[in-house]
Parts: structure tokens; C-alpha cells; sequence
């Protein structure tokens, strides 16, 4: 099993999109990308719109090669949807070059999913049933594929218990030398999708953490609830964890790292790269293009 992140937020946009080549079959798990329209009340700077268009192109390249699609829920960062958006970088072009003649295996459109996400879904698939190859709703299915198996774990809160933001599916991929879980937006927040995890005995996880940007404004005690998780399956699972996503919007996330019992890895790291959360230093960069000298703490070149 050959693992390949491709977009996320230490790579300068918001995703987890993650391509898995196996022996005969290849495997691209959510393949969406996206920016955050407004953070600090600012658009996305340049930087970050050069990111999204790398990011976009990355995420085209992969998809040619992969033989199955995961989706994991209906947001946008998640998934490419059928309509020409700025801040996905998407078009009815791109999304058919991706899901045209897939199996893809995706979170259920009407059951255990919020009002949003079931317009999104419904709207997705309009198109998508006309060009996929097949489709398979995933959630709390085990497929024996031959040379791998695939589990899908029951729809589980984005985030904490009782989020108004819907449900997500997570995936275990097991070729018989890796067991992966792809954790997508759980945030390490909630009981029954830690549970699941620890269940499964990953040798990798890939999980966006929790996001403690947001904590006293949308969330509560997301740093020590996801701290006090994700040392549980460290403890319990001794995986390898790859962490990004949510948590890399919060310039403070080095000292989160430095609270885990392993430490993870970002998708850049993984990848041998630097950092790169730009979200995190929008104000940074667009006083940066006003040619103002501020310091920021990576390479922007």
C-alpha cells in the first residue's frame, strides 16, 4: 500500500483528499478542495487561491489513475461538485473528468445526514449517477474486494455529538501488509467515532483534528476533548497518526502536537514538505501584498 496526501491545510488549502495505490487498484478518498470564503474577515489571499489551483490540478491528476472513489459527506472541501466555483476551483468539467466511469462508494444521501448536506447530495448525484460506473452506499459496509477489503464505518457526528453540521462515514482499507483509516471530519471529538477507530487497529490514521480555532465561538473544550482522544488511540492503537485538517486553521496547533503522546504527522510533513496553513496567517499574507514587512513562519516561495 503506497499512500499519497494531496491537498489539505499544511499544504496551504482546506481537504484531506488522499490517494492509495494498492498492487492492482487505486483508491481517491475525498476528492475535494476548497477555501475559506471569509476568515478573519478577509478573502483568501493570493497565496492561498495559488494553492487552490496546485491542490485542483493535483486532485485531477489522481483521480485519472484511481479505479474507486470514496466520499466521506457532502462538503465541499470533501467532494467536487457539478458547478463552476471559485473558492472549490471546481467545474462540471472537473467533476466528470473525476467520477466518469469510478465505483464510487459514498456516504448515504438520506439517512443520517443533515438538511445541507441532503441538497448537496441530491444535486451531486443528479449528475453523477449518469457517468459513474457504479455506486455503492457505504455507511457501516464491509466489502471483500479480492485483493483488499474495505470497511465503512456508521455515520458518526462531524464533530462533536449532536452537530448541527450532519453525519460522516470513515474508511478502512486493509491490503494484508497496511490497515489505513481515513478519519475525515470526526475532529477527534466524538466518543463513537473514537471507538470505531481503536476498533479497526489502524497502522496509519488519517484524521482532521479538532478545530480549536473555532472553540468558545462554534465549539466547546475541542482542544481538551481532542487531545484526550487522540491519546487514546495513540495508547491504544499505537498507530502512525497523520493529523491535519481543521486543527492547521490555528497557528497554535505545534503546541497541540506537543501535547500528544506520538508525535503526528501534517500531510507536508508526510510528504517531506514544510508547513504551509496559510488560512492560518491570512492577515499575514495580505499585509504581505500591501508590502508591508511582517514576519511569517515558513517559506513562501
Amino acid at each position: 500500500m503506497k499512500i499519497i496526501p494531496l491537498a489539505s491545510e499544511s499544504l496551504g488549502v482546506r481537504s484531506l483528499a488522499t490517494f492509495v495505490k494498492l498492487e492492482k487498484v487505486s483508491i481517491l478518498v475525498d476528492p475535494g478542495v476548497a477555501l475559506g470564503p471569509r476568515r478573519y474577515s478577509l478573502p483568501p489571499a493570493k497565496l492561498e487561491l495559488e494553492a487552490l489551483t496546485k491542490a485542483r490540478e493535483k486532485i485531477q491528476g489522481y483521480a485519472k489513475k484511481a479505479d474507486i472513489i470514496t466520499i466521506s459527506h457532502y462538503h465541499y472541501d470533501h467532494h467536487t461538485p457539478f458547478f463552476e466555483g471559485l473558492y472549490e476551483s471546481s467545474s462540471s468539467e472537473k467533476a466528470r473528468e473525476i467520477y466518469e466511469g469510478k465505483t464510487l462508494f459514498i456516504k448515504h444521501p438520506t439517512e443520517n445526514i443533515n438538511f445541507s448536506q441532503k441538497k448537496r447530495a441530491w444535486v451531486f448525484l443528479e449528475e453523477a449517477r449518469k457517468i459513474a460506473k457504479k455506486i455503492e452506499y457505504a455507511d457501516g459496509k464491509f466489502f471483500d474486494l479480492g485483493e483488499f477489503i474495505m470497511e465503512f464505518s456508521p455515520p458518526v457526528s462531524h464533530g462533536s455529538e449532536g452537530s448541527k453540521l450532519g453525519f460522516v462515514i470513515m474508511v478502512m482499507i486493509d491490503d494484508g501488509t497496511k490497515r489505513l483509516v481515513h478519519a475525515s471530519d470526526t475532529q477527534a471529538l466524538n466518543e463513537k467515532a473514537k471507538e470505531w477507530i481503536i476498533k479497526q487497529v489502524p497502522d496509519i490514521l488519517i484524521i482532521g483534528g479538532p478545530p480549536t480555532y473555532l472553540e468558545g465561538y462554534r465549539v466547546k473544550d475541542a482542544w481538551k476533548i481532542g487531545l484526550k482522544n487522540l491519546n487514546e488511540i495513540i495508547n491504544e492503537t499505537n498507530s502512525e497518526i497523520i493529523l491535519d485538517h481543521h486543527l492547521i486553521r490555528d497557528k497554535r496547533y505545534p503546541e497541540f502536537f506537543d501535547e500528544l503522546e506520538k508525535k503526528p504527522l501534517t500531510f507536508a510533513r508526510f510528504l517531506k514538505k514544510k508547513d504551509k496553513p496559510l488560512e492560518a496567517y491570512r492577515k499575514e499574507l495580505h499585509k504581505r501584498e500591501r508590502g508591508e514587512d511582517v514576519e511569517i513562519p515558513f517559506s513562501i516561495d
